[in-house]
């Protein structure tokens, strides 16, 4: 029989209600903020597969061993990793704008997820609930406020709003990292495809696909990518005003 009060079967506090150093003994030589920092480099140019706690502390100069000084686990690494993202700029205040306060929150979401490609999967493993995510999230709750919405329409507007913006940059960094693995540039990836879609129209066994292919001006614009963000969120936007009255 296990002893649940054994330290094997004891559940570990978040990271955010330890504190980052004792009470005694010298000061650390490092923080979270350098372990975030360092990783967060790391999972910019490399990819989030090469984040691990080996890799950041030689990176830092330092011992594997140390880095258990400041956090217990790789998820932890993750959870300062994705903090971090969050805590690079404030979010913007409430303007009594509730649809324009949410469209500049999903703008600079995308923003922060194309700066650091690796947020678009991580979170949808790992709970955000560190205090910048914290702030950003309570943020985005705030610009509702005005509509008088019960607590479950909050969870539902915000959300589906959030969830727009994950899934339409996923869609983003899918394009990005496809062309990287053919091996060629983007305009000579982007020709195959057109290729591809020629062929795809002159089969003529997809008439309604082909004529969006064929129409549609927004996927051969070069900001098309903006461009769909923003029609998109239009459109999510128009929806949540009507859900909300």
């Amino acid at each position: 029989m296990v002893d649940d009060t054994s330290p094997q079967s004891e559940i570990r506090p978040p990271i955010w209600l330890r504190p980052e150093r004792g009470a005694r003994g010298p000061r650390p030589a490092h923080s979270r903020a350098d372990i975030a920092t360092t990783a967060t480099r790391i999972a910019d140019t490399e990819g989030i597969e090469a984040v691990s706690l080996r890799r950041v502390a030689t990176e830092m100069g330092t011992g594997t061993t140390t880095l258990y000084r400041y956090i217990a686990t790789k998820d932890e690494l993750f959870d300062l990793m994705i903090d971090s993202a969050f805590g690079e700029r404030e979010p913007p205040p409430p303007t009594g704008d509730w649809q324009a306060d949410l469209r500049a929150i999903a703008h600079a979401h995308r923003a922060m997820v194309l700066r650091h490609p690796w947020l678009a999967t991580l979170p949808a493993t790992r709970p955000a609930l560190g205090p910048n995510s914290l702030a950003w999230l309570d943020a985005a709750y705030a610009t509702v406020d005005v509509l008088d919405l019960d607590a479950d329409e909050v969870l539902t507007q915000v959300g589906t709003l959030l969830t727009f913006v994950r899934g339409h940059v996923l869609d983003e960094l899918a394009e990005q990292e496809t062309a990287r693995r053919s091996g060629v540039d983007m305009p000579t990836w982007l020709a195959t495809q057109a290729q591809y879609g020629e062929l795809i129209i002159g089969s003529g066994k997809y008439p309604h696909l082909s004529r969006v292919m064929i129409e549609a001006e927004t996927p051969h614009a070069d900001d098309r990518h903006e461009r769909a963000f923003r029609r998109g969120l239009d459109h999510i936007l128009t929806g949540l005003a009507h859900s909300g009255r």
